[in-house]
């Protein structure tokens, strides 16, 4: 069964490779997401997905 590069190499491409640092990742608590989501669908009343149904336009012909 052929392989993919020889087997010599096996796991050394891993330390040959640059180190990069991740970002700092920032996400408002759950709190302030259902919060959100709360005003979203029952205070302005608005359904699932992307429809809106004031932004829709119409098809050009």
């Amino acid at each position: 069964m052929p392989s993919h590069g020889s087997l010599s190499k096996a796991g050394k491409i891993r330390n040959l490779t640059p180190k990069v640092e991740g970002k700092e990742r920032h996400n408002d608590g759950p709190r302030v997401t259902n919060r959100s989501n709360y005003h979203k669908r029952f205070v302005l009343d608005r359904g699932n997905g992307q429809y809106k149904p004031g932004n829709r336009r119409r098809r050009r012909r």
